[in-house]
């Protein structure tokens, strides 16, 4: 037997847990192999395709990002002085809140609820501009609206983790900020949670431009921006919102592609048999198909993955009785088409479409989806393996039948993904992930933690 053969005969005894049992060839691996070749690890749980990632560069922070820094952790620009940009984006928890909460408490005096679980601020310095159909030249010159009507007549492609190049061409909305996108930049998103009467609740643009003032700024601001600054509130909270940005932009603590994953893209580290067991399925069509809305592959130009497509998805998670909103039965919250965002309030078509979001980090993560309904990536994976199979595990029974969907309108309903795997099943078939798949693929989400260092352990590449 070859050499070559060898490997191949040793991987999959690996990847299976049992000799001579043959995984199911996958998608290509996340490292520099030719698209369509089959995943792989090496028996020791190396990458047979290392590559060279093209990270941020690490520098000093500019004057205005120090700036916002110094911004990002002050509690005085809220309403109650009580809650800054840290205190739901807490840089100890992936910039995401540091407790179990669905939604958040805040308002001028800490008795308002939020209406959405708060999502992490890393990994947002490539975030492309929303758009309706591939990121490219063309859609510039393009109204949102005539690009609504060109994806109206659009099919929409299927997506597996198999061709991610296809389905990235599809006229599907993408991209921008929040749940929803409905802003492009991170200078507009620090601005919503702000002057959000539910969130930091900071009153009018000249209360806060006066806490500026008086807040030990002043010097900075008049050295960054001119002197002419201090008289102008408005253009003084945009400069002020400005620096939030690029503190963010700019810190590496918000993109630091320190995870075990990163290291072993670069052939620095090993995965463990059940890691590697939980890569595989990651990219299984045939399994979780995770990795095709979210990619695990570097850019053509080297670029670390960030583990989403950033395209919108209908997926019908549960409700969550535990949001205050939702104690209204006439309250919804439909994502791409409001309440929220109005530009596409009639474009129906888009009613509970919500951003996808990285996993780089999501183990660290306590709420998952846009409304907090589950606690744990078991949960989540429950929910992938059984809505449609034993769609009685994930809805509530309502006089004897399964309420399935039941945080969206009946009319919405057929906007949820019931064509992508794993939800290309229905009910009474085998779900697609085993138990030991999904163990395995917490294990493999696991190595997307930054922070990661070689252990005594488990012996590592050298």
């Amino acid at each position: 037997m070859s050499l070559r053969a060898l490997l191949v005969a040793a991987t999959a005894a690996f990847l299976t847990g049992a000799a001579g049992a043959a995984e199911p060839p996958g998608l290509a691996p996340a490292g520099s192999a030719p698209t369509g070749t089959p995943v792989a690890v090496l028996p020791d749980g190396g990458n047979p395709h290392p590559v060279h990632l093209v990270l941020p560069p690490r520098k000093p922070l500019s004057a205005v990002a120090r700036l916002g820094r110094t911004l990002f952790f002050d509690p005085r620009l809220s309403g109650s002085g009580r809650v800054s940009c840290a205190s739901c984006h807490s840089p100890r928890h992936a910039y995401g809140p540091p407790n179990a909460l669905p939604v958040q408490i805040g308002g001028s005096r800490m008795n308002r609820f939020g209406v959405r679980a708060v999502p992490s601020l890393e990994y947002l310095y490539r975030q492309q501009n929303f758009s309706i159909g591939p990121d490219n030249e063309e859609n510039e010159t393009i109204t949102l609206q005539q690009l609504v009507q060109l994806g109206r007549q659009s099919r929409r492609l299927r997506k597996t983790a198999r061709d991610t190049a296809a389905t990235a061409a599809s006229l599907v909305p993408q991209g921008g900020l929040f749940w929803d996108g409905r802003v492009n930049t991170l200078q507009q998103q620090a601005d919503g949670p702000l002057f959000n009467p539910l969130e930091m609740d900071a009153g009018s643009v000249a209360t806060v431009a006066a806490k500026l003032r008086s807040g030990g700024y002043a010097r900075r601001f008049e050295q960054l921006f001119g002197p002419g600054m201090l008289g102008n509130s408005r253009f003084l909270v945009s400069e002020a919102l400005f620096a939030l940005a690029r503190f963010q932009i700019e810190d590496p603590s918000f993109h630091p592609f320190s995870s075990k994953y990163d290291a072993w893209l670069q052939g620095k580290a090993r995965f463990t048999p059940s890691q590697a067991r939980g890569y595989v399925a990651f990219n299984d069509p045939r399994k979780g198909d995770c990795a095709a809305c979210h990619l695990d592959r570097p850019g053509a130009d080297g670029q670390p993955p960030l583990f989403t497509d950033t395209q919108f998805e209908a997926l019908g998670v549960p409700r969550n009785p535990a949001i205050p909103a939702n104690r209204n039965p006439r309250y919804h919250d439909l994502g791409l088409c409001g309440p929220y965002r109005t530009d596409l309030a009639r474009q129906t078509q888009y009613c509970g479409m919500f951003l996808t979001p990285t996993l780089r980090n999501a183990a660290t993560r306590h709420v998952f989806f846009h409304n907090g309904v589950y606690h744990s990536l078991a949960q989540v994976l429950d929910f992938y393996d059984f809505r449609d199979t034993r769609p009685g595990r994930i809805y509530p029974v309502v006089n004897g039948k399964v309420d399935k969907y039941d945080d969206l309108p009946a009319r919405y309903r057929a906007n949820v993904d019931r064509s992508d795997p794993p939800f290309d099943r229905a009910a009474g078939q085998a779900p697609a992930m085993s138990a030991r798949d999904m163990r395995d693929i917490i294990a493999f989400l696991q190595t997307l933690n930054d922070g990661w260092r070689r252990g005594p352990s488990i012996p590592e590449l050298r």
